[in-house]
């Protein structure tokens, strides 16, 4: 029996595609509820969950990471459903482990475990620190005891909520992903310039160190250009698929300029009116291609928003041919704007007016 690569080994081998973005995309399916962002499907609908885990699989992704994000305590908590904590930590993580296993290729993909902000961290106040440092000790110890190859702790916007996880995972011997994620003001909250912040968590010893969510491409490629000439990797880049701005760098308050009359109630786009703002995949494939190519940036991804094609579209940027490539647009064969000889002229001549 041959041993399954490590993830260290696999990213000395090559790019490693990993699949996120499951709040929004059970949201947009009828899963989750928008706003409080708890991951109840995993005990409601596993067979959702168990779907969306085999198309990003199909679709490129090699890490299976079990949907625990945002299943941390104080989010049961919020919504009076503190009992069911573990049992569906637990569930999201077999299922993870069950697709995991079963990959088509016959090649078992990684399990990864997760952890992740837990928005009660508060650098002025030790009893907060203690909670979520018992938090992410349960939930590590619970991915652990369910066979997870490595964990990733992500989305921290505070320098030391995010070395407490890496100090928790290397506590319990595993491997660590670290990926934090400033918030508009370009600074972490407790103060650090964000690449300092990676340069700490890497000095403490994680074993992979980058950013994931609340911006987009344009305003995450900056501190990768950066965090490439002063950190040593292995790095991880997993943008939103939203079209952020110098202005406006992270989904929050992103505005709608569109011009249009759109309703918003919130008050800004974020959460559920961010569709107009939406990246297409090329500009997904333009930023994995600089992440790879020209920073050599390998644990690859999309955050928040992402769904399999978009994952797809990371993979075969990088040269990877998926399952779902089977699929890949073939342009040439459009009734209207293809370029195969049996599409009538008078239908590409009228393309322009469609």
């Amino acid at each position: 029996m041959t041993t399954k690569p490590t993830l260290l080994e696999r990213l000395e081998q090559g790019p490693v595609i990993h699949a996120e973005g499951f709040l929004f995309e059970m949201e947009r399916r009828g899963y989750l509820t928008a706003g409080e962002f708890v991951p109840e499907v995993a005990l409601e609908h596993p067979e959702a969950l168990e779907t969306l885990h085999r198309e990003f699989q199909r679709a490129g992704s090699v890490i299976v990471e079990a949907f625990t994000y945002n299943s941390h305590r104080e989010k049961w908590r919020v919504i009076d459903k503190e009992h069911l904590y573990e049992e569906s930590n637990r569930s999201a993580l077999r299922i993870a482990k069950k697709v995991a296993e079963s990959n088509p290729s016959g090649t078992p993909d990684l399990m990864a475990g997760n952890i992740s902000n837990s928005n009660i961290w508060n650098p002025d106040d030790p009893k907060s620190q203690e909670e979520v440092r018992a938090i992410f000790d349960e939930m590590v110890g619970w991915a652990k005891e369910e066979g997870a190859d490595f964990i990733i702790g992500e989305t921290f916007y505070y320098t030391g909520e995010a070395l407490c996880a890496l100090d928790v995972i290397k506590k319990h011997g595993m491997t660590a992903v670290i990926m934090i994620s400033p918030m508009a003001e370009n600074i972490m909250r407790d103060g650090d310039d964000p690449v300092d912040a990676i340069k700490k968590i890497k000095d403490a010893g994680a074993d992979v160190v980058g950013f994931n969510c609340f911006r987009g491409p344009e305003t995450m490629m900056p501190y990768l250009r950066d965090m490439v000439k002063k950190v040593e990797g292995p790095f991880a880049a997993l943008p939103v698929p939203y079209r952020t701005t110098q202005d406006h760098s992270t989904f929050f308050n992103l505005p709608d300029n569109n011009n249009c009359s759109c309703p918003s109630p919130h008050g800004q786009a974020f959460p559920t009116a961010l569709d107009p703002l939406f990246c297409n995949r090329y500009e997904i494939r333009e930023f994995m291609r600089e992440a790879y190519y020209d920073l050599g940036i390998k644990f690859l991804g999309v955050c928040c928003g992402n769904n399999p094609m978009l994952t797809r579209e990371v993979a075969e940027t990088v040269g990877l041919v998926t399952e779902a490539s089977r699929y890949s647009e073939n342009m040439a064969n459009h009734f209207m704007y293809g370029s195969n000889k049996r599409i009538p002229k008078h239908m590409s001549d009228y393309a322009q007016k469609a």
